[in-house]
């Protein structure tokens, strides 16, 4: 039951989110901590599913390399879940569960904490901001004791008034999240050819009432003084701001950033807190003396303003894990803004949870919502 739980929960419909926050009473009333184990890692391998055949296309690889990271990847969420497990009911295992929560929300275990049941907390609470966070993480530690029915039945009655509200997070008035579908390889960014077509979709949309634009994740490619050159050069004279993502790369690894660019002048606007673990996050090179990737910001810059508008950027992989997203919120954004490059998804429903889980922490504190993907 529990993976049928990650299996529905993380189909990439946000409606279906709220499903995730059953997983507590699975793991609960486990009959045994054996149980336990196999409970949080039914749950977790079916929430990430899509991580196998991703892997595979990233690398270009067979599916053994994508099942091996796969199944390493659970092993953070099922050793703390394992661990902290109790046959002892009541408040004890109530308390258990609030530490798993928070170790799965934060560094170093947060670093791998997909699935999150309390990114189902947006769409049950639609709108109580951090009001709603503390109930949505108070419904999942009743979901734990003996009366967790009737907190099933009350989140489900919330969930299905929320559902009866929905309308998805709309864009400021002047902003346009643009999305691509230019395909590429591990190690590859954008290249001229593609830097150009994409200056010409940011004209079609400044053509259609843009002011702001946003790109996908690695939109600018390696961001140097040329490329610099060639979009301002694009952008001079037209009061168009663009948001695009970039790599900046030096002698021991590399950024993965958001850029602003206009027709006077480019500058680093974000540096992703966490970038994905092993395909760009690899610090372990670094005692080697090897390049050690990107590298992690892990609570830098959680939000930046462009003309007066506090942005709360996430960049993919920030999409799926709790604090960013959290850090963001408390400094009071006026915009959500979720870009990614998902072109090694194909045949995944990755790109689809990440907007989903967008979605849900723009609804909870009633933000507005721009995305940027190239698929």
């Amino acid at each position: 039951m529990a993976a049928a739980v990650g299996v529905v929960a993380w189909s990439g419909e946000p409606l279906l989110l709220p499903v995730a926050m059953l997983f507590p009473a699975f793991w609960a009333f486990a009959p045994s901590r054996i149980g336990a184990v196999l409970v949080s890692a039914g749950y977790f391998l079916a929430a990430s599913r899509g991580l196998p055949q991703g892997v595979a296309n990233f690398y270009g690889a067979g599916i053994g390399a994508g099942l091996a990271l796969w199944v390493s990847a659970s092993a953070g969420f099922v050793l703390v879940h394992t661990m902290l497990w109790t046959e002892r009911p009541g408040w004890r295992r109530a308390l258990r569960y609030g530490v798993v929560a928070v170790l799965m929300s934060v560094p170093p275990f947060g670093i791998v904490g997909w699935a999150h049941p309390i990114t189902g907390a947006g769409m049950v609470f639609s709108g109580w901001g951090w009001p709603g966070l503390v109930a949505a993480m108070i419904g999942l530690l009743a979901m734990t004791m003996r009366f967790w029915p009737i907190a099933t039945l009350t989140m489900a009655g919330l969930c299905l008034w929320s559902a009866a509200n929905w309308m998805p997070p709309d864009a400021p008035e002047s902003w346009a999240g643009i999305d691509t579908r230019f395909r590429g390889e591990n190690g590859q960014y954008a290249d001229y050819a593609q830097q150009v077509e994409t200056i010409g979709l940011v004209m079609e949309a400044a053509d259609n009432g843009a002011r702001f634009v946003v790109l996908p994740e690695s939109a600018a490619g390696i961001w140097t003084p040329t490329t610099a050159r060639l979009w301002s050069r694009a952008l001079d004279g037209g009061g168009l701001t663009v948001i695009a993502g970039a790599i900046i790369v030096d002698a021991v690894g590399y950024d993965n950033v958001m850029v602003e660019i206009s027709g006077k002048e480019s500058r680093i606007l974000y540096r992703e807190r966490m970038p994905v673990p092993v395909s760009m996050w690899q610090p372990w090179l670094a005692f080697v003396g090897e390049p050690a990737g990107a590298r992690a910001h892990f609570f830098a810059n959680p939000a930046v303003e462009i003309d007066g508008v506090r942005i709360a950027p996430l960049i993919c992989y920030e999409q799926l894990i709790i604090w960013p997203i959290l850090q963001s919120a408390s400094h009071n954004p006026d915009v959500i803004i979720a870009t990614g490059n998902g072109w090694w998804t194909e045949n995944t429903n990755i790109v689809a949870i990440q907007w989903a889980s967008a979605t849900a922490w723009a609804r909870l504190f009633s933000l507005p919502l721009i995305v940027s993907f190239n698929t």
